[in-house]
């Protein structure tokens, strides 16, 4: 016997599970007559009544409920599997909001490694840094230090307390050179100051308006830059920058935030739990030369 048009059978379903063709209309947004149209077609095609019309009430028939037993599993399935090849088919991608000078000087670096693991998720970076809005940037993740309040819709995870060392090309007299200060943290000499006990009195201060600027400027020998240890490791690793003071927390910390829970998006749990990785060998390269 040759099957009714799938089409008939998707709209016996809808009213037969809302019991009723003006809300099966509405369900499908199709009119009243349209579902009335394919159900008799159903019927037709059947050569049975698989509703009892009474007034503007319908009833199942027990044809009608031994249809629907078979539908409702069969566009259950259908509807699972769809979303399936939709999700296989569509690539896994996360989108990071991160401080520009960690994002150059630190992440990009490392990326690599972690497309090598995970070669089917993608990583959009934004650089940038500060409060975060999610509604308006729709980022999935944002890396960020505690010096703003990101309040309790945001869910937020600890990554690592931030340590900060003054670097220059070479060690010892590094504190005669002019001080490099980032604008974006005009503060932080002071703050190392205070955690450090090294007097920086009468020491020349230099401002650029990046972090990234005054490493920049250290590695050209123009003075001393104060940076977080995330900035710097590479060129402390390769020998292009000393830090012989070492790195001082200063009592603020990075955190990973989203706008909801990690597990309820499977790449981005997993990039998070790499950046993890890679920042925990970071602090034991750091607090272990």
């Amino acid at each position: 016997m040759k099957l009714p048009p799938l089409s008939t059978l998707r709209f016996f379903d809808t009213a037969a599970k809302a019991g009723s063709f003006v809300k099966a209309a509405q369900a499908l947004s199709v009119t009243h007559s349209a579902i009335s149209r394919q159900i008799r077609l159903l019927e037709e095609h059947l050569g049975v009544e698989l509703f009892e019309r009474r007034n503007r009430a319908v009833f199942l028939t027990p044809e009608g409920q031994l249809l629907l037993q078979t539908t409702r599993g069969m566009f259950e399935q259908l509807s699972a599997v769809v979303e399936q090849i939709k999700t296989n088919a569509t690539p896994d991608v996360v989108s990071l909001s991160c401080e520009p000078t960690i994002a150059m000087k630190w992440l990009i670096p490392r990326l690599t490694d972690f497309y090598q693991r995970h070669p089917h998720i993608t990583v959009h970076l934004i650089a940038a840094g500060g409060a975060i809005d999610f509604a308006k940037t729709h980022v999935d993740l944002a890396l960020r230090r505690n010096d703003f309040s990101w309040g309790g819709q945001i869910h937020a995870m600890k990554v690592c307390s931030e340590q900060m060392g003054a670097v220059s090309l070479r060690s010892g007299s590094s504190m005669m050179l002019p001080l490099l200060v980032s604008a974006s943290r005009r503060n932080a000499w002071k703050t190392w100051q205070q955690k450090s006990g090294v007097d920086l009195t009468g020491c020349k201060y230099v401002t650029y308006e990046h972090f990234y600027l005054c490493i920049q400027a250290a590695l050209a020998g123009q003075g001393t830059a104060l940076a977080s240890f995330l900035m710097v490791i590479d060129e402390i690793q390769s020998g292009q920058l000393q830090s012989s003071g070492g790195f001082i927390p200063d009592g603020s910390a990075y955190y990973l935030l989203s706008p909801k829970p990690l597990e309820t998006h499977r790449a981005a749990a997993i990039f998070a739990d790499w950046l993890i990785e890679q920042i925990n060998i970071s602090i034991d390269y750091i607090n272990n030369r």
